[in-house]
């Protein structure tokens, strides 16, 4: 297939046995990509921090080149969903039918794989413009790392690539990502009695239920065609209330997930929920609910005619297209660069027992990459 592809695959199998579970720390992995770009001329700077349960996390920023800003970032997160237990592999790459098996494998170790031997080969040539490889910590749980970076203004590059499974298909937009927690509160009584007490979670549903109108109807009124679906879609995906079946429940709470289009306002979901809280208490004056936004990620859209879109384009032999889940895009254009998905291996593998990448895609992809590092570091 390829001669690069022993060395690919090597990279790979030592990326996926160190266990970078979000829960987990990722110095293991920074450790081991540090080295290796570091004896490839690269300086490295880490970013530290402590997320949330307490552990450890670190961002890499490695550069190769003296300027400010770089020409290129190739950016890659290092963490990953959890795997089943009784997947005994999941932390040794195995092979098979051309494929290639582990956790993270797909998303997005195959990508990180790649970056280091593009990043490293050792007949690169002297960098007319720097180049950054940067590993962030914990996307798979709300693009934290990534965030973080953007706050130190760590990063910044006028063109980046960044590591997703895309099939090898440059992408140029995303949908954003946004969360909220809602709680409705009612009066708790006996069953027998309703008329003591008011149940959370009929409330619960009158909310809902205009929740759904708005996301069937105004919500779908501002489009973007280069999206499928063309408007911001809502969700609600987990709900629970009540104590036992013979009481009125006091409370109930829901999640809502909403994914705006790009240029549409993180806030005017909050704003129409807002607006239906107001609504419910002119009717009811007891109605009580409180809404939480607890995550709120814009979507991106990078011109069709940038120069690393149409670059992309043209070493994969794909068009750009656009998806509805989140990347880094967002915090890689935060820091001012023309930012671009794309990945060896497929999303629909991605986050499941048997995750897999072909082979053909990270030969194809370090190849890719490579060419995108002469083209925008040595102007050829």
């Amino acid at each position: 297939m390829s001669d690069t592809l022993p060395a690919l695959r090597a990279t790979l199998a030592e990326l996926v046995a160190l266990d970078t579970t979000s829960s987990r720390p990722n110095a293991p992995l920074i450790d081991y990509a540090q080295a290796k770009l570091e004896a490839a001329g690269f300086s490295a700077e880490r970013q530290h921090y402590t997320d949330d349960a307490g552990v450890a996390k670190v961002n890499l920023v490695a550069r190769k080149g003296d300027a400010d800003r770089a020409a290129l970032a190739l950016v890659g997160h290092s963490d990953c969903v959890p795997y089943d237990k009784a997947w005994t592999d999941a932390l040794r790459l195995t092979e098979r039918d051309g494929k290639l098996y582990g956790r993270g494998a797909c998303d997005t170790k195959g990508f990180i794989a790649c970056a280091l031997h593009a990043a490293t080969r050792k007949d690169l040539p002297a960098l007319d413009a720097p180049l950054l490889v940067i590993l962030t910590a914990d996307e798979e749980v709300g693009l934290v790392g990534a965030k973080k970076l953007v706050s130190a203004g760590l990063g910044r590059a006028r063109h980046a690539i960044v590591g997703e499974p895309t099939r090898l298909i440059p992408v140029r937009a995303n949908k954003g990502y946004c969360l909220a927690e809602v709680e409705v509160l009612g009066k708790e009584g006996h069953s027998a009695y309703p008329e003591l007490g008011a149940s959370a979670i009929f409330r619960a549903g009158r909310f809902l239920h205009r929740l759904e109108t708005i996301a069937n109807t105004v919500l779908r009124e501002d489009r973007d065609e280069g999206f499928q679906p063309p408007f911001t879609t809502v969700n609600v995906g987990l709900i629970q209330g009540g104590k036992a079946k013979n009481v009125l429940p006091g409370s109930c709470r829901f999640t809502v997930e909403w994914r705006p289009i790009p240029g549409q306002a993180a806030e005017h979901v909050p704003a129409l929920m807002e607006q239906i809280r107001q609504e419910l208490v002119r009717d009811e004056p007891a109605y009580e609910a409180r809404i939480h936004v607890l995550r709120m990620d814009r979507g991106v859209h990078t011109r069709g005619d940038a120069d690393v879109v149409r670059f992309l384009e043209e070493v994969s032999g794909n068009a750009s297209e656009t998806v509805s889940f989140g990347t880094e895009a967002p915090q890689l254009t935060e820091l001012g660069a023309e930012a671009v998905v794309f990945g060896p291996g497929d999303i629909r593998v991605a986050h499941q027992t048997g995750e897999y990448v072909p082979m053909e895609d990270l030969v194809r992809c370090e190849a890719a990459l490579t060419r995108a590092v002469a083209r925008f570091c040595n102007g050829r």
